[in-house]
């Protein structure tokens, strides 16, 4: 109820003229039990409830286990490598494949706090337009647009800091123990993969993840919304 609450109230305040809005605003407020609110209250209760999502979802992965204790997240040995994985688990080397792929989730952790200013740019950018298509779009719609928007921003950013905390966690060390082992096994095929590409994408990926939990939480969960702006917005 409250979502098409919300999308009519949108489509009231965007779609006609100024000089039929204070009358189709009184309208709204009746539709909202008379506590009604504007266009910029709206957006701007959107892009707190975001930077609010993406903020939790950001300290979520970035403490000590953030991606490397939640199986929704979790940095797996990459796909080109599931057959080295499986061999030298066969041999007893179970630990080594262990460590390494502790340290893949090592260094997402190590990076994800950086996301946090890129996010925040991205949510002050966003319009009337976006914020009509979040309010209509389906449970995860804001992360969507959020995704288009900071992507290839979190890739640029994320790739030095990964390449930087692969080393710092022995990630690199790790990862090159492994690959020597399996390639010493008799006709195998050698994996040659690029790993701060793998683990920036699966950082990234994990964020988005865990922002669209929250956005899902922030719009079903009325103790989600801690400001009186998104209280009095997402009745």
């Amino acid at each position: 109820m409250m979502v098409k609450r919300f999308t009519l109230l949108f489509s009231l305040l965007f779609v006609f003229s100024c000089s039929a809005e204070a009358q189709l605003l009184k309208k709204a407020k009746g539709l909202l039990g008379g506590k009604g609110f504007s266009k910029e209250e709206a957006a701007n209760a959107l892009k707190e409830a975001f930077i609010q999502g993406t903020g939790k979802g950001v300290d979520v992965l970035s403490q000590a286990n953030g991606y490397l204790g939640n199986p929704e997240v979790k940095i797996p040995i990459p796909e080109d490598a599931k057959n080295v994985e499986k061999k030298l688990r066969a041999l007893g080397l179970g630990n080594e494949v262990d460590k390494a792929i502790e340290s893949l989730n090592r260094a997402a952790e190590d990076a994800a706090v950086e996301a946090k200013d890129i996010f925040i740019d991205a949510i002050k950018a966003i319009t009337i337009t976006d914020a009509i298509n979040i309010v209509k779009g389906n449970k995860d719609a804001g992360t969507r647009i959020l995704e288009s928007k900071t992507t290839n921003d979190l890739t640029a950013k994320f790739s030095p800091i990964i390449e930087a905390s692969l080393s710092k966690v022995n990630a690199t060390k790790y990862w090159s123990d492994v690959m020597d082992k399996y390639n010493k096994i008799p006709f195998v095929k050698k994996v040659e993969t690029d790993l701060t590409a793998y683990v920036t994408q699966q950082a990234i990926d994990g964020l988005f993840v865990m922002i669209a939990k929250e956005e899902l939480n922030i719009r079903q969960n009325p103790a989600a919304r801690t400001t009186d702006l998104l209280q009095k917005v997402f009745k």
